[in-house]
């Protein structure tokens, strides 16, 4: 399958098996969130779910733990390894979100956690959309997840302190512009990734067919923190980073301030 040469050599490093559990500050906080939204539409303890683009299998095991049967599509075969490894009831496969080798109406539950972050064309994202839609139940739900337009803006200014940098600035520059963010190629930053904007991911979601949509902000503001780790260690401030995250979840002036967004979608 099509996969640009600079996303595939990102991930074939092997680091985003460990990037929810601490290789990435505030990974955890990631983690945390995106299950308790996802738990909020768990409506039967066993559903077909489809984690497409799922990487090394977080939350395929996670689902998988709870009784849910789960199948995992990823375009990186070190990805898929690790899925299958990661619980043993996880089946996996190298696939691609564009063109998904399942049956119509076979799923409960769809996961796009990851695909629509590296696609950088809006036909490719739509086409990525209309498989799921195809895919899913009628009372069947979507999970779609976008990196913020601001992300590398905000992570870059108030984290890693490198804005300053006029090779990183421009890189910044051009992604708050127009979404692209053209990372490879500079030590410790992401790689090729399309960031967007609160409204143009709900609105993407129902130019592909789906009747019902809203977006709400993952991490919040908490994700930014500088000391994060020593604060997340630490039980009561942990909660009260996740308070201010559920705080402002569904807050239209607040959601760009966090590093993800996740569409909440329904066929019909």
């Amino acid at each position: 399958m099509e996969l640009d040469p600079a996303i595939r050599t990102y991930y074939e490093r092997g680091e985003e098996a460990d990037r929810l559990v601490g290789g990435f500050p505030s990974g955890p906080l990631e983690l945390e969130r995106t299950k308790e939204i996802i738990g909020r539409y768990l409506w039967t303890e066993s559903l077909d779910v489809l984690d497409v683009g799922g990487g090394p299998g977080a939350y395929a095991a996670w689902l998988a733990s709870l009784g849910h049967r789960v199948h995992l599509i990823d375009p990186i075969p070190l990805h898929v390894e690790q899925a299958r490894a990661a619980h043993g009831d996880v089946s996996a496969e190298l696939g691609d979100a564009r063109s998904l080798e399942r049956e119509d109406s076979s799923a409960d539950l769809i996961l796009l956690l990851g695909p629509l972050y590296h696609l950088i064309d809006r036909e490719d994202r739509l086409g990525t959309l209309r498989e799921a839609h195809r895919v899913l139940r009628p009372e069947g739900t979507l999970f779609a997840a976008g990196i913020s337009r601001y992300a590398a803006l905000l992570d870059l200014l108030l984290r890693l302190d490198r804005l300053h940098e006029p090779d990183v600035s421009r890189i910044v520059d051009h992604a708050v512009r127009t979404g692209v963010f053209g990372g490879p190629g500079r030590e410790g930053l992401f790689t090729t990734s399309y960031f967007h904007l609160p409204r143009e991911l709900r609105d993407e979601v129902l130019a592909a067919g789906f009747a019902k949509a809203h977006v709400l902000s993952v991490e919040g503001p908490g994700c930014w923190l500088p000391d994060f780790e020593e604060r997340w260690s630490n039980p009561p401030r942990r909660e009260a980073i996740l308070a201010a995250a559920r705080a402002v979840e569904n807050d239209p002036e607040m959601l760009a301030a966090s590093s993800h967004l996740l569409a909440i979608a329904r066929p019909r």
